[in-house]
């Protein structure tokens, strides 16, 4: 069965370059196009600042700010718009990943607004192909879920 960016779901996901550091993953979340999250783990997150509902949104308005950003700041692009205004998926210029000395983000948006974001330790390599992997298992799993309403957190 082929889906997003036409490559087939296989049984295992691809595996990420290696960083030699145990275990990679620290979070992932999924948030729809209006900010809802609809899951949220954690797997390696030694300290807890906020609660989860601030950490969501801090979440989500990182990844506004960021894609605003990127959207101004493209060199191919005459038309510019004003910060802070939403894009559309697809739309602009668009980043994939960031990294800071404690932890790497990578992001995937899909056509239909949902946003997957995986934190991850610093030395992570490249992610988009285990992002699109997720989105594969979120279509076959949730999407096509008769039990599943659209917009509601993932149980």
């Amino acid at each position: 069965m082929q889906f997003f960016g036409g490559s087939e779901i296989s049984p295992s996901p691809p595996t990420p370059a290696a960083t030699g550091a145990g275990n990679n993953a620290h979070m992932i979340y999924l948030f729809n196009r209006n900010g809802v999250c609809l899951l949220y783990r954690e797997w390696n997150r030694p300290l807890h600042t906020l609660n989860p509902q601030q950490d969501h949104k801090l979440m989500f308005g990182l990844l506004f700010s960021l894609k605003s950003l990127a959207a101004k700041m493209d060199p191919t692009s005459a038309d510019k718009g004003n910060l802070g205004v939403p894009q559309l998926p697809g739309q602009g210029c668009s980043f994939h990943s960031f990294r800071t000395n404690t932890y790497k983000l990578s992001f995937m948006e899909t056509p239909s607004g949902i946003k997957f974001i995986l934190v991850t330790n610093p030395r992570t390599g490249d992610l988009r192909e285990t992002l699109k992997y997720i989105y594969n298992l979120y279509v076959e799993y949730v999407a096509k879920n008769p039990l599943y309403s659209p917009g509601t957190p993932i149980r």
